[in-house]
């Protein structure tokens, strides 16, 4: 049986137990010995991490092969236009490759805490949430994607991994969903 954690991880924090520079990581939030980080998410990103002591499960949630979508909601500098969200759809080259094709929706702001430290705030520049769901995850994936199509985020929340969700669980905090094979 597996253990299953979810954490909603605050800005800032590593998705790590450790950091010989003395950074905030999971280690300072979470205290059950043997579970591992189901993929990571940046440390001025925020949102779900899924954390296990099953291999099997890690390797499942992380290895894009088997397709677990990640959804994030993502604020951005600007307004999309039709162009640019066709060209988060469609997949798009990045230095490191072509990206599958993503799920992309704008989405109204969702109701959720207010980031320590804020995002800036520009008047002259309106921003706008989206909902990206990726089923690959490479290093700052999202953020690059925004940024090709000249919409460079702002925030990024982590709101879903597989069928799990940061609802109910405030940042800084976990749940233990119980255990799966």
């Amino acid at each position: 049986m597996a253990r299953i954690i979810l954490f909603n991880k605050p800005w800032g924090v590593l998705s790590q137990f450790t950091d010989p520079e003395g950074r905030p990581t999971l280690a300072d939030y979470i205290r059950i010995p043997r579970v591992h980080a189901a993929g990571r998410l940046d440390r001025d990103s925020e949102g779900l991490v899924v954390l296990t002591d099953n291999g099997r499960l890690q390797a499942r949630l992380s290895d894009p092969r088997h397709h677990a979508g990640k959804t994030y909601w993502v604020q951005v500098e600007g307004r999309p236009g039709a162009e640019a969200l066709q060209a988060l759809r469609g997949g798009m080259e990045l230095r490191d490759g072509p990206t599958r094709p993503a799920r992309v929706e704008p989405m109204e702001p969702p109701e959720i805490w207010p980031r320590d430290p804020p995002v800036r705030v520009r008047r002259q520049i309106p921003t706008r949430w989206l909902a990206i769901t990726l089923t690959e995850g490479r290093n700052r994936q999202v953020r690059r994607m925004t940024a090709a199509v000249g919409h460079p985020t702002l925030r990024l929340v982590r709101y879903r991994v597989a069928s799990w969700t940061i609802d109910g669980i405030p940042p800084g905090e976990y749940l233990e969903v119980g255990h799966s094979r």
